[in-house]
């Protein structure tokens, strides 16, 4: 599995935290972890809007299986992710909600509050929450005495989700120019995707649009 790890500007001071914290949680399955900033140096804002789109762009273009993100709150990158193509993100602020997203719902994302309750001791909390995030494989179900019915109803969800989402392809020219363009411009996450992904299509659309 590659996991990239991302999150909006009003956070970068916990971007190698929040990567390092991944690499300890994955480390034992072999999993590869890349991080795609926003980094502490990093001198251009980019908001929960702009990393969403990053997001979705990242996995769309298949060059990660799985996204670690966040914000202030949480709540708008989570929402924000979920409005766009190829995303299925939970909201994970406690080791609870992070187990059970993994093993009932199964998705591809999820995002922290990095500054809501984040205060002394916050990165325990933050490494507890991703070690039971990746404890045990995605979709299994949950409870075990329920577990195939949460099985089906997830892949319900899953087609649902994909029936009435439309990809970047139809999409890309309906969405905000100036918008996207400043999402394009986050050079680490263009340059991955132009280098690593084998859609094509997708990668001619977003070299369009910058």
């Amino acid at each position: 599995m590659k996991i990239g790890v991302i999150q909006a500007t009003s956070q970068k001071e916990k971007n190698k935290l929040i990567f390092e914290s991944v690499g300890k949680a994955v480390e034992p399955f072999g999993y590869e972890v890349i991080n795609f900033g926003v980094f502490e140096d990093t001198t251009k804002n980019f908001s929960y809007i702009e990393i969403a789109i990053c997001v979705s762009l990242l996995l769309s273009s298949k060059v990660v299986d799985f996204v670690v993100t966040g914000c202030s709150s949480g709540q708008g990158m989570m929402l924000a992710c979920n409005s766009l193509p190829s995303v299925i993100c939970g909201y994970t602020p406690t080791p609870q909600d992070a187990f059970l997203f993994g093993r009932i719902n199964g998705g591809n994302a999820v995002s922290f509050p990095f500054g809501l309750n984040f205060g002394w001791s916050g990165e325990i909390n933050l490494q507890c929450t991703i070690n039971k995030l990746f404890d045990g494989d995605f979709g299994t179900g949950y409870p075990i005495h329920d577990a195939e019915r949460k099985r089906y109803d997830t892949h319900l969800f899953n087609q649902i989700n994909t029936a009435v989402k439309r990809d970047w392809i139809d999409i890309i020219d309906k969405i905000d120019q100036n918008l996207l363009k400043k999402a394009l411009s986050n050079q680490v996450v263009f340059d991955y995707i132009m280098q690593n992904s084998d859609m094509e299509e997708l990668k001619a659309l977003m070299n369009s649009h910058r």
